[in-house]
């Protein structure tokens, strides 16, 4: 996807600006009645297409041939649904100190989410780290967290978040792994197409996540769920998740470390292991929580930005140590692909 060029001196994404600016508008105009039942459904629609384009996108050869350095696939997968995870479960000890129950929910949904894919990229070629790797890597997460991200749900929220029954499970498969299987089929026909004209379906996967966030807020404004969080409560929350993402940045770092990963695959391991999806997160909170989805995905939101802030530092930092003996497909940016902050 073509990066959204941004003032140098503006440290906020601009999508996340539109994000916060699609909340205000449902804040201000929730959509009532038959409005609503619209929005539900174009939402609906919208995440099933979200998720086809994925599919289509995935290149099957690329994810086979990463399956060769799958020690450093398997890291990663641990660091975004084991680690992650039991780090979001400790954080039940805030409640009720620092975090409400409905915030906590969404802290741990956050830590059950999959990796980013084009964040990932951007910052690990910015910082000269093993970029093929960053690819699959991701991939490879957002693949994985399709079935697991739901599953993990479904035992360690339970009922508590939201209304989480089999019944959620179901729309996981047939909302995003059928549309998600149905563009993999198809892309020997279509991906020659999608490539062309990345740039056009990346305004339509942008404008969808918009969607279902106008769409998750309108229904929290309507069951008046915004009066249970206050500013106190935001700012412990915002110091919490920045607690859990240097936790997670020196544990990928060092860790790889200890396990005997160069400096260009720890630079992976770091960017695609501690980072989480807005993209594949806001979709599946929708399907999963229904009208409690607002606050459910605001913590992930607010994570988000703060990853992108942090690590851009990271990698630029990175970008300036001592070059080592490069690995050969590590070295040099993948064509096309973004070199500063991205939305994924």
């Amino acid at each position: 996807m073509k990066r959204l060029r941004w003032p140098s001196w503006m440290p906020i994404d601009p999508y996340i600006v539109l994000l916060l600016g699609t909340v205000g508008l449902a804040a201000l105009f929730p959509a009532h009645g038959t409005g609503a039942d619209v929005a539900s459904g174009a939402s609906t629609a919208a995440i099933a297409f979200l998720f086809f384009l994925y599919g289509a996108r995935l290149s099957t050869r690329e994810a086979l041939d990463g399956l060769r350095h799958w020690r450093l696939h398997v890291t990663v997968l641990a660091c975004t649904f084991l680690v992650f995870p039991v780090l979001g479960l400790a954080a039940r000890g805030l409640v009720p100190v620092l975090l409400t129950q409905p915030l906590y929910q969404g802290l741990l949904f956050l830590t059950l989410v999959p990796s980013t894919i084009q964040s990932s990229i951007a910052f690990t070629s910015i910082a000269r780290g093993n970029v093929p790797a960053a690819i699959c890597a991701g991939s490879f997460s957002s693949l994985v967290g399709i079935v697991v991200t739901p599953l993990l749900a479904a035992g360690l929220l339970g009922n508590s978040g939201g209304g989480f029954s089999a019944d959620s499970l179901v729309k996981i498969v047939l909302q995003l792994l059928v549309p998600f299987l149905a563009g993999q089929l198809l892309r020997p026909w279509i991906g020659a197409f999608v490539a062309r004209h990345k740039k056009v379906l990346g305004l339509v996967d942008r404008g969808s996540i918009l969607l279902v966030v106008y769409t998750a807020f309108s229904e929290g404004m309507t069951q008046g769920i915004w009066h249970q969080v206050s500013p106190a409560r935001l700012g412990a929350l915002l110091a919490v998740e920045a607690v859990l993402l240097a936790v997670m940045l020196v544990l990928t770092w060092y860790g790889g470390k200890t396990l005997g990963f160069g400096r260009e695959d720890r630079i992976a391991i770091q960017f695609a292991g501690s980072k989480k999806s807005l993209a594949a997160g806001l979709p599946m909170a929708s399907v999963l929580f229904g009208a409690h989805a607002s606050l459910a995905v605001l913590p992930l939101m607010l994570f988000h930005q703060m990853q992108l802030m942090v690590c851009a530092v990271i990698a630029k930092r990175r970008s300036r140590d001592p070059r080592e003996t490069a690995h050969p497909s590590a070295a040099h940016p993948v064509e096309g692909q973004p070199q500063d902050r991205v939305l994924r």
